[in-house]
């Protein structure tokens, strides 16, 4: 069986940052689907707990943003809990994300409230929330976010 791409990219010399994991042709449409790489490969994960109110939070904000809302196809938890992928409509770059991921970042960071879809009815893990785990690690990952530089951008060759 042919290896997928995502396990070509050499994962030890992997930084946190924002890449191009792929981009797919659709008809008459690409998507690009961004690696939000939040933790160091097999050196740091996210908890499970943080990770889900993480995505519960950033789907919310991104698919209200005025910008890239209608263009947000997914946005969850890579498996390895190293970061999270993002799929968006368009051929797009590492750079042509960065406002959004940052305005994202910033909103949990900052939230206070209620986290959107947790309920039995919303969710099916609806219990499994860490709302200032969340917090925190957007926090952390806002200041790699604006303090980023072009090996964060691109995947090491």
């Amino acid at each position: 069986m042919k290896k997928i791409a995502s396990f070509e990219v050499d994962h030890n010399r992997l930084l946190k940052g924002v890449y191009v994991s792929r981009r797919d042709q659709f008809k008459d449409v690409v998507l690009t689907t961004f690696d939000v790489r939040m933790k160091l490969p097999n050196a740091e994960a996210l908890e499970n707990g943080a990770i889900h109110t993480l995505e519960h939070l950033l789907a919310t904000y991104f698919r209200n943003d005025e910008t890239f809302g209608k263009r947000i196809v997914y946005f969850g938890p890579m498996g390895c809990l190293t970061g999270m992928y993002l799929i968006v409509e368009g051929t797009l770059a590492s750079e042509d994300v960065l406002p959004l991921l940052i305005g994202g970042f910033e909103f949990v960071a900052e939230y206070s409230g209620d986290i959107p879809g947790v309920s039995a009815i919303e969710c099916g893990n609806y219990k499994l929330h860490d709302l200032n785990g969340a917090k925190q690690e957007a926090s952390d990952y806002l200041d790699v976010l604006k303090h980023i530089s072009k090996d964060q951008l691109n995947y090491p060759s």
